[in-house]
């Protein structure tokens, strides 16, 4: 059995400035307000109807109405697992203050799901299917996001670029720390896995894939984290739409699996990413080629070369042993990786969709 899911992170520190704020905005809405506390990015405030999501953003001003223009969508084709938006007394879906933009939707009172229990995981593979096929019947033409389609071989190319750079800064140092000599030693490593993945994008139909959904324009939540998919009363909801973008679909379960796979609970078990595909399928069932694409986002080594993009890139202020750590869990997880790899071909060459 799984560990009961996550409570919601509450943070209690709120400053005088970010309080006046608040309730400036607030007063925008046609609602009697009791208190608020702060949830992540987010506000949860009490009201006299019950609670409400304030978000707050600083550029994007058409999250909101891609939001609220989606959301009526997908209640229309009777996916209602999501959080509606509200309006201002004066029938805004939005507020400007100052620097600043803020929506409201109704808060989806739950607790996050915990991914740990592999039954829940497959069952919000699931409800992703569930929401890529209710999207599917969308006319995006007033959808103002991102379109990503075709940039995969060149977004992989940009980051597998960077790892001989981040060679040439390593070696190009007077004193190299331990850090510096553990990653040096396994960069060319990655290197060539990131060459294995650009392979299989290439040779896999990823160009035909992006032409159809071009066509169609598929939707990706493009943030389908735990913290994003509550529990309530054993249905799921999806909130937080705000990174919506045009893209496969298999962008969203590619990058389910990636980072279940790096938890404790899961290291790198083909078997268990088998089940989260199968509770998409029992949906949707993927193509061949989706998979195939999929594997290419799934086996790149994002996180050897974002680790190594913070130190030698940002020069991101971490402890020595925290960056230790890090690429010490990425490095005990290579050879299971290699097997994901070898397990998810034979799985491929034995799926008939």
């Amino acid at each position: 059995m799984g560990k009961k899911s996550k409570r919601m992170k509450y943070n209690e520190i709120i400053s005088d400035k970010e309080d006046l704020i608040i309730k400036k905005v607030l007063d925008r809405y046609n609602i009697e307000f009791i208190d608020y506390k702060k949830v992540r990015s987010a506000y949860k405030v009490r009201t006299s109807k019950g609670n409400i999501c304030l978000k707050r953003f600083s550029h994007g001003r058409n999250k909101a109405t891609n939001g609220n223009i989606l959301v009526e969508a997908l209640y229309q084709n009777n996916f209602n697992n999501t959080a509606t938006f509200m309006k201002t007394q004066n029938d805004n879906l939005f507020v400007k203050y100052k620097n600043y933009f803020f929506y409201t939707t109704e808060w989806i009172d739950g607790d996050e799901c915990d991914f740990s229990n592999l039954e829940e995981a497959k069952k919000c593979a699931s409800l992703l299917a569930k929401f890529h096929s209710a999207t599917s019947e969308i006319d995006t033409k007033d959808l103002k996001i991102k379109n990503n389609l075709k940039n995969w071989t060149q977004i992989y190319k940009n980051k597998l670029y960077d790892l001989p750079n981040f060679k040439k800064i390593i070696l190009n140092k007077k004193i190299k720390n331990e850090f510096d000599k553990k990653y040096l030693e396994h960069i060319d490593e990655f290197y060539k896995r990131g060459l294995l993945t650009l392979s299989i994008l290439n040779n896999s139909e990823y160009y035909r894939l992006s032409k159809e959904a071009e066509k169609n324009h598929t939707i990706c939540h493009n943030s389908f984290y735990y913290q994003n998919i509550i529990k309530r009363d054993n249905k799921y909801y999806i909130i937080d739409l705000d990174s919506i973008t045009i893209d496969l679909q298999v962008n969203d379960l590619g990058k389910f699996i990636r980072r279940l796979m790096s938890k404790h609970n899961y290291k790198w078990d083909f078997q268990k990413a088998k089940q989260i595909i199968e509770g998409y399928n029992s949906v949707t069932k993927l193509s061949k080629s989706e998979l195939e694409v999929m594997l290419a986002i799934i086996v790149f080594p994002h996180k050897f070369w974002k680790l190594g993009r913070k130190r030698y890139i940002k020069y991101k202020h971490w402890s020595e042993e925290k960056y230790s750590s890090k690429l010490n869990k990425i490095l005990s997880n290579m050879t299971l990786e290699e097997k994901f790899l070898q397990d998810y071909i034979k799985f491929l060459d034995s799926y008939t969709y």
